[in-house]
């Protein structure tokens, strides 16, 4: 990893697994001073964003709240 990239460990709370998130340093730091994670983070996806706010892995927020779309309809 070089100085524009970090890498970022979450461990879920509920299941224990762990990944590591890569994100630009610059980005990073926009998001510990307040810009929504949207914003700061782009390119990574919902899931990963989300893994970074709350911790919950993709696996364990689906079987929290399912699929969102089946809801709407």
């Amino acid at each position: 990893m070089n100085k524009f990239y970090m890498g970022i460990e979450c461990t879920c709370p509920l299941c224990g697994k762990t990944v590591n998130i890569y994100v630009k340093t610059v980005n990073y730091k926009a998001w510990c001073f307040g810009a929504q994670a949207q914003t700061a983070f782009p390119y990574l996806s919902a899931s990963a964003r989300e893994m970074l706010i709350s911790g919950i892995c993709p696996e364990c927020y689906q079987e929290m709240f399912g699929d969102s779309e089946e809801e709407e309809g």
